[in-house]
């Protein structure tokens, strides 16, 4: 049977996306804490990422100046910091001095910080800015990726999908749960 549906306007109804915290910092290496939700994944050989942002944010201009930003992946215990990172600016506050987060070394930029508490940092250097309307979007070329070694399991596989990673669903926040099957489980021959 099929089920009536209505017709909207033009617009980003593509759910759910990662939320994470980007770190930056100016050219005198102040550190700051976005929250994006516009972030994805463009290319596997070069690995490359975007982030999209508006022009008025206060890290966009920190991004464009320096060339450089960290997608910091986020939990369940850093959700409350994600949403508070996302609605304060960084031009009022200092986010990580009242979040409680750790500024760290960047193994291959000079000036973002990594997230201390983040379980996976991911150090971006931007390689173009794409001027696209409401936001710009930033590519960028992964530079390092730092994972926490608290995840690994007794093998030494990193245990990503254990770590109760957030995601933003038009409006609101979930943790990623119950796995549903593994790539491929579609077609793969049962016993």
């Amino acid at each position: 049977m099929k089920e009536k549906k209505q017709l909207w306007k033009p617009g980003n109804m593509l759910y759910p996306v990662p939320a994470v915290m980007v770190s930056c910092a100016d050219m005198e290496g102040k550190p700051n804490i976005i929250t994006v939700a516009w972030v994805g994944t463009v290319c596997s050989d070069p690995a490359m990422v975007s982030i999209s942002l508006r022009p008025n944010r206060y890290s966009y201009d920190l991004i464009k100046e320096t060339g450089e930003f960290v997608i910091n992946l986020t939990s369940q215990d850093l959700a409350r910091a994600t949403d508070w990172c996302g609605v304060k600016s960084g031009r009022d506050v200092d986010k990580f001095k009242t979040m409680g987060l750790t500024p760290g070394k960047a193994e291959k930029l000079d000036l973002a910080p990594i997230i201390e508490e983040s379980p996976v940092n991911i150090e971006c250097k931007v390689k173009q800015i794409l001027e696209l309307g409401s936001h710009h979007m930033f590519v960028a070329e992964v530079m390092a990726v730092q994972v926490s070694e608290r995840h690994m399991n007794e093998t030494g596989k990193f245990e990503l999908n254990e770590l109760g990673l957030v995601a933003y669903s038009h409006g609101e926040y979930f943790s990623l749960g119950e796995k549903l099957g593994k790539f491929g489980y579609s077609v793969k021959k049962r016993k």
